[in-house]
């Protein structure tokens, strides 16, 4: 006799997930002091991963191993080897455990002119080689003024949902209004939960397991608005920049998330 068990589905099985991207600041006295910290408050309810730069993943993983929170890279290479001098491949990444991996950063996108179809490919990298890409969109201050927020965030995981294809429910996407990264302006929770809720239905369009799948919010978040906006039906978690660089306010962040 076969008892088959009826496993919950969207929102109720969508464990919280926060992601700390230190973006180039760091030391490694710095990095171990923070890390101890973290490894001293927590586990958490929530998962928790840390995106550090490329000379540190090596210490970072290391510091890690046998710890609940995970480790990511801040970016990876279209390209699986060759040619790119200064570029870092999945390939390499996994080889060392990494298990997430950012693509697409709003910083990247301005800084590097890194396009959509270059954010998928680089996704599409990562996924070859096992690791999560979280995938970035989000729209500028003029673009939201305009009223362009739905077009630029849907046209950004187009690209992605077109190149992956049924692979799209393996990846995280995080939506992060450039005009809140950094500026200390956060989306309401109303503003973002809209959002999310946009890009869930795109996501619905694409796979059936649209509703199993994490979106998270990045922008100024810190722990005094976290729990307001992780209380959102879509909102699963948070991509969390400066305040993850202080181990009292990152943890206060990853406790909301429970």
């Amino acid at each position: 006799m076969v008892i088959r068990v009826t496993e919950p589905k969207g929102q109720d099985m969508r464990r919280k997930l926060v992601v700390g991207n230190w973006k180039m600041n760091g030391s490694r006295a710095a990095n171990a002091e923070l890390l101890a910290a973290l490894k001293a408050t927590g586990p958490w309810i929530a998962e928790v991963a840390l995106c550090a730069p490329m000379p540190y993943l090596a210490d970072v993983a290391l510091s890690l191993q046998g710890d609940a929170m995970a480790w990511g890279a801040q970016d990876c290479s279209a390209f699986d080897s060759g040619a790119y001098t200064g570029e870092v491949s999945a390939a390499m990444l996994a080889e060392f455990g990494c298990r997430y991996v950012l693509n697409g950063h709003s910083e990247r996108r301005a800084m590097h002119a890194e396009g959509d179809q270059l954010v998928a490919d680089k996704a599409k990298a990562a996924l070859a080689h096992r690791l999560t890409p979280i995938v970035c969109v989000g729209e500028t201050l003029a673009e939201r003024e305009a009223g362009q927020t739905d077009a630029v965030v849907k046209r950004q995981l187009s690209a992605v949902i077109h190149t992956l294809g049924h692979c799209i429910s393996q990846i995280v996407v995080a939506y992060e209004p450039v005009w809140a990264i950094g500026t200390g302006k956060t989306a309401s929770p109303e503003q973002a939960q809209a959002v999310h809720a946009l890009l869930r239905a795109q996501l619905k369009a694409a796979t059936e397991h649209a509703g199993d799948m994490k979106i998270l919010y990045g922008g100024s978040v810190k722990a005094d608005n976290a729990a307001a906006l992780f209380a959102q039906a879509d909102i699963d978690g948070g991509l969390i920049g400066g305040a993850s660089l202080k181990a009292a306010d990152f943890a206060a962040i990853c406790r909301a998330a429970g």
